[in-house]
């Protein structure tokens, strides 16, 4: 109990209260700064000739969509001078580069969460309803068929994961941070690298977490007779 207690701080609760805390630590309005971020989004689009790309609000989360090449970023971010706003908008703007440019695994990515989404409901289905049934039934061949399903699904996940990650970390800091490196002024630059890294990791954690689950279910199946 105490482990699965330490898992769920480590791996759940200490990635997003960084993750909060470096984006509302840099949140702050800055009179200075010669723009805010729909006005630096804009400037970027017109300067990588993104002329199909739109920029919108959303509640849904800050995301690139490739679909209909919409960058959204979270309600009030766009009229706001801040270091967590720019960020964010040059990195979703950085996924639509990777889209201009035919990013391999930012389409491999999005081609793959197409083709396995059906295989990805039915597995956690069975993951997280069917299996713990079936493990009280002591039925072992259906405990079987139900946890290769299970397994299956966590191995997509895993996969998936390492893909998001390539592609995340490419457009944090091998598209973006350049970027903001040349628009604004060198004393931010620290602060936007630390928010991007506080983004990326929580992939890391995510790719991580994905495969100790794999790990794990793996050796309850190995047990198994």
């Amino acid at each position: 109990m105490i482990v699965a207690i330490l898992f769920f701080f480590l791996f759940f609760l200490l990635p997003k209260a960084w993750l909060s805390l470096s984006m509302s630590k840099n949140d702050q309005e800055l009179s200075q700064m010669p723009f805010n971020a729909q006005e630096f989004g804009d400037l970027l689009l017109k300067e990588k000739k993104l002329t199909e790309v739109r920029i919108e609000e959303t509640n849904l989360g800050d995301h690139y969509d490739l679909r209909d090449k919409t960058v959204r970023v979270l309600e009030g971010r766009l009229e706001k001078k801040s270091l967590t706003s720019l960020a964010i908008i040059c990195h979703e703007i950085s996924h639509a580069i990777q889209h201009e440019e035919a990013y391999g695994p930012l389409i491999r990515r999005t081609q793959l969460v197409e083709k396995t989404q059906w295989i990805s409901q039915i597995g956690g289905l069975t993951l997280y309803s069917g299996l713990p049934i079936v493990l009280a039934t002591g039925y072992l061949g259906l405990i079987k068929i139900f946890a290769g399903l299970a397994l299956i699904t966590i191995f997509l996940n895993v996969f998936i994961h390492l893909i998001t990650l390539d592609v995340e970390l490419d457009a944090s800091f091998k598209k973006a941070m350049p970027i903001l490196e040349e628009k604004i002024p060198s004393a931010y630059h620290a602060k936007c690298r630390n928010v991007l890294r506080a983004a990326a990791f929580t992939y890391v954690i995510g790719a991580l977490t994905s495969f100790l689950s794999l790990r794990y279910l793996w050796t309850v199946l190995s047990r198994i007779r």
